[in-house]
């Protein structure tokens, strides 16, 4: 009877045992552990994080920091961190939380146009990346890689054409100019080719030209016309006189690229720049603008036609208006200086 009674309870201590670790295994992996009151949280990986920082990170989210990390140490997770964008659904256990943080790594929209210089594309970037400016933007300029791939520092911008495209957040900067010459490569197809061929041009010299003509048309349904006055002065070994080109040259040599000028005045070209179109002929050494797709096809497809002049219309803003010889131009730019002066547009 003695011997039963202790095996009964024997028996009883062990269900209570077994219990009580069952009890604790479901807990610390499956009972949820998330205080946020939202559907989900995203979560921020840096490449240099620890499980320590992403548990300081964690600790507004979660009931229990302690439960989280014992249970990354269970999975071997706190020793192999992945970096990244990930999203903690609410109510979600440990096991589920470090399964979502071990292997759903999310992607992010990025997203630039209309950058004048690759400094400004790669401050742009690092706010929507892992990567800082400064890693970026020595991986544009990388010395190798731009004379592998036919670029120079200053037409290297040419190479970034703006799109959305979904990446990963903590994507290397080596890796997203990978992504970038790829596309780039996708782009400038036989077609596109051809007819940068059909005008002589390089796919560097068009999307260069096309950067002028971006800076010039408000209108996008100006840029064919203003593309073919600045082929049709190309053709004929006419300088581009073009005065974005000015104002890059302008704020270049200064370096205040955050000046606005909004008029171009005789004194100015007088500069000794290369992108000074009225002094030099032919295109400058690079773009002063990241063109916006359109642009570049608008001068694969330039309107034919005679005009050599235009000059933005005070009647019509954002407009221009075309002349095919000097003489009809200068009538034009009297009537656009002589509505700058009445506007008091003095620089």
């Amino acid at each position: 009877m003695y011997r039963r009674k202790l095996l009964i309870l024997l028996s009883l201590l062990g269900a209570g045992v077994g219990f009580f670790f069952v009890f604790k295994f479901y807990q610390l992996f499956f009972w949820s552990n998330t205080q946020f009151e939202n559907d989900s949280s995203i979560i921020f990986i840096d490449r240099d994080d620890t499980i320590d920082s992403l548990a300081f990170q964690l600790t507004p989210l979660l009931k229990s920091t302690e439960r989280f990390l014992t249970a990354a140490e269970k999975k071997g997770y706190a020793q192999r961190i992945r970096s990244g964008k990930y999203s903690i659904r609410k109510e979600m256990g440990n096991n589920d939380i470090i399964n979502s943080l071990r292997s759903q790594k999310l992607t992010s929209k990025v997203v630039f146009n209309n950058q004048e210089r690759l400094e400004d594309l790669a401050g742009r970037l690092a706010q929507q990346i892992e990567a800082d400016s400064l890693e970026l933007l020595a991986a544009f300029l990388d010395p190798v890689f731009l004379s592998e791939e036919g670029f120079t520092k200053e037409n290297a911008l040419t190479l970034f054409l703006p799109n959305t495209f979904d990446m990963f957040w903590d994507v290397s900067p080596k890796e997203f100019r990978k992504r970038m010459l790829d596309y780039y490569t996708r782009f400038w197809n036989e077609t596109r080719r051809a007819k940068a061929e059909a005008l002589k041009l390089t796919p560097i010299e068009v999307s260069v030209l096309a950067s002028i003509v971006q800076k010039e048309a408000n209108q996008k349904e100006e840029q064919n016309r203003i593309a073919g006055v600045y082929l049709n002065r190309l053709g004929k070994g006419m300088k581009l006189q073009a005065d974005p080109t000015v104002i890059f040259g302008l704020k270049n040599a200064s370096g205040e690229f955050d000046r606005v000028i909004k008029r171009v005045l005789y004194k100015d070209l007088r500069l000794k720049s290369p992108y000074n179109t009225y002094r030099y002929r032919g295109l400058p050494p690079g773009p002063i603008v990241m063109p916006d797709l359109s642009a570049i096809d608008a001068v694969l497809n330039a309107e034919q036609h005679a005009y050599l002049y235009f000059v933005a219309s005070p009647e019509k803003p954002g407009y221009h208006l075309f002349a095919k010889d000097l003489a009809a131009h200068n009538r034009n730019k009297k009537v656009y200086t002589n509505w700058l002066n009445k506007q008091k547009i003095y620089r």
